[in-house]
């Protein structure tokens, strides 16, 4: 019995080495390490996103631009460029931004929601091929605040969130 505890004793590290290895290496699933680019494509041009919704938040389109543009240049290899002789050029617009409640308790709005919905276009000169994705993300909100509390709170993660998923959408293979 003495040499079975001794020889788990020895062994206890490796084995928690190896799960905590394991579980570490499972969960850099989300990270944005994966980027899939074709050795080919060297430059990109990201241009505006343009505002299209009914209702429009007149920051939401150049900071939502802005970030992409960072994201891309910041977690890819590509170059940025204005120019038309690009490799790879991205656009889009918003399509979707809308209002609605999500929660009534005792005839009152507890929580609503805000949709935020964009259309994105990757052009593919190199190989003469165009993608379409869409994105679309809810945010809720407290009933107690106006659109504009609301929209204010709210433009830091809209953005963190829109620009992570569209990064996705373009440059992972989920």
């Amino acid at each position: 019995m003495r040499v079975n505890k001794k020889i788990f004793l020895l062994l206890l590290p490796f084995v928690l080495g190896f799960a905590f290895f394991s579980f570490n290496s499972s969960c850099n699933i989300y990270r944005f390490k994966d980027v899939s680019i074709p050795d080919s494509i060297k430059t990109v041009k990201v241009n505006f996103i343009e505002n299209r919704a009914r209702y429009i938040n007149p920051q939401l389109s150049p900071k939502l631009t802005d970030k992409l543009r960072q994201k891309i240049i910041s977690q890819t290899r590509l170059t940025q460029t204005n120019n038309d002789n690009v490799d790879w050029e991205i656009s889009g617009f918003i399509n979707d931004y809308t209002f609605s409640t999500s929660g009534i308790s005792n005839q009152q709005v507890v929580n609503n929601r805000l949709t935020v919905g964009i259309h994105i276009t990757l052009n593919n000169r190199k190989a003469d091929d165009i993608k379409d994705y869409d994105v679309s993300r809810s945010f809720e909100f407290k009933g107690s605040q106006s659109f504009q509390q609301a929209e204010a709170s709210l433009l830091d993660e809209m953005l963190r969130t829109l620009t992570d998923e569209i990064f996705n959408k373009l440059f992972s293979n989920w």
